[in-house]
């Protein structure tokens, strides 16, 4: 299959995508926005997307992708499970939407090329989402930094909890520092979107997306390492800098991260060990143990899981945490044998990202921004869709006449 050029509209299309993703439950916003018009236009957001990717690409052209095979596969432990309508009737719902974000992706599948397209979509649109974070911040500081939330910074202007819009701004963070490491793109335009990215990563005081920006960054560029001189030099510099912050400000980091908390209640994460252990405790049927009792919001007892793998359990069981299993091995093994590349590092920072971030947030299971994350990575690992080159011909040698004659005896 020849390379196609991404047409503009995808953009639009991964746009409507992560809109769909942004979720509907959140922090009061400054005007009060009714749930139901908030899944409206996420719901619509995702059906304008599968229409818009279908016009794109009428002749269903898709390319080969384990990982959409996968996500695909589960779909079938989520419609078992729900199909006895224990969850009730939005269990269904959650499927058809899983199974129409699943489609659209597929559809998008045929500009998967190995190229940076979808990275830079992912941090336009992400960006744009904290620009509305920032300017609700400026509108109306209260309504962004509640008491509720403990001072944290929320999206005033559409509901976004604090861990939201870490992930967004270490995600975008991320990619922006490889990008500028691969000299993809330059350091002004990368400072525009790392320095207010930081400052609302620091004011949502996320120690999730903060570990995982740390951590995956410096798999990402010790990726690079062997191969770039900018990367050695930054990575050099970091872990200089890393040490005279933990050495200079230790008090202040620690401050940072406990959030007012008690030595006991940052032990067992924020209560999140206490509703871990319940979930694991509570008793299942053979049915509910292999495909979970159908997919949900993502709590248990009236209390958010926050842990991908465990939701992944109640609502999908151990079938669908073995294909969620399968899919980070899968893109995390293809990123470990293909050479040193800006890609490859993208992809490893994505992968790594998701990891981290799935022991103390939900969504590996279903429609989420994670899911977009690992799209954009499988996006970064495919194999390039242009035609190898052609042999050089080889010139053929001229042979004397006088030996090509028959010789009669």
């Amino acid at each position: 299959m020849a390379a196609d050029r991404t047409p503009k509209i995808v953009g639009t299309v991964w746009g409507l995508l992560v809109l769909n993703t942004l979720g509907s439950a959140g922090a009061k916003t400054i005007v009060p926005l009714p749930r139901s018009l908030i899944q409206m236009v996420t719901m619509g957001a995702l059906v304008a997307a599968f229409a818009l990717a279908l016009a794109l690409n009428l002749r269903l052209r898709i390319r080969p992708s384990a990982f959409l095979l996968l996500l695909t596969l589960l779909l079938v432990p989520s419609v078992i499970s729900s199909a006895d309508l224990e969850s009730g009737f939005g269990a269904l719902f959650r499927c058809a939407r899983l199974a129409l974000f699943v489609g659209t992706l597929w559809l998008l599948s045929r500009w998967w090329d190995g190229g940076l397209t979808f990275v830079r979509h992912h941090i336009r649109m992400y960006f744009a989402v904290l620009g509305s974070v920032a300017a609700g911040l400026a509108i109306s500081p209260g309504a962004a930094l509640p008491e509720l939330y403990g001072g944290r910074l929320v999206g005033a202007l559409w509901p976004l909890t604090p861990p939201q819009i870490g992930q967004y701004a270490a995600v975008i963070i991320g990619l922006t520092v490889l990008l500028v490491l691969g000299r993809r793109t330059d350091r002004g335009s990368a400072a525009v979107v790392i320095v207010p990215s930081l400052v609302l990563l620091a004011l949502t005081h996320t120690r999730t997306a903060t570990l995982g920006l740390l951590i995956g960054l410096a798999l990402a560029i010790g990726s690079l390492v062997l191969t770039s001189a900018a990367a050695r030099r930054f990575f050099a510099w970091s872990v200089l800098c890393a040490t005279v912050a933990a050495v200079a400000f230790s008090s202040a980091l620690r401050a940072w991260f406990l959030r007012g908390q008690s030595q006991e209640n940052f032990s067992n994460l924020t209560g999140r060990a206490k509703v871990w252990d319940a979930l694991l405790a509570a008793p299942r049927t053979t049915s509910e143990h292999l495909f979970g009792a159908g997919l949900g919001d993502k709590s248990f007892g009236g209390l958010p899981i926050d842990n991908s793998w465990l939701a992944v359990y109640q609502e999908q069981g151990m079938t669908g945490v073995a294909l969620v299993a399968a899919v980070v091995v899968v893109l995390g093994g293809v990123a470990l044998l293909r050479p040193p590349s800006l890609s490859r590092a993208c992809a490893i920072f994505l992968i790594s990202y998701c990891a981290i971030a799935s022991y103390t947030e939900a969504g590996l299971g279903d429609a989420s921004p994670y899911l977009l994350h690992l799209a954009v990575a499988a996006s970064l690992l495919a194999a390039s869709a242009a035609p190898p080159p052609s042999a050089p011909e080889v010139p053929r040698r001229r042979v004397p006449l006088r030996s090509r004659r028959t010789e009669v005896t």
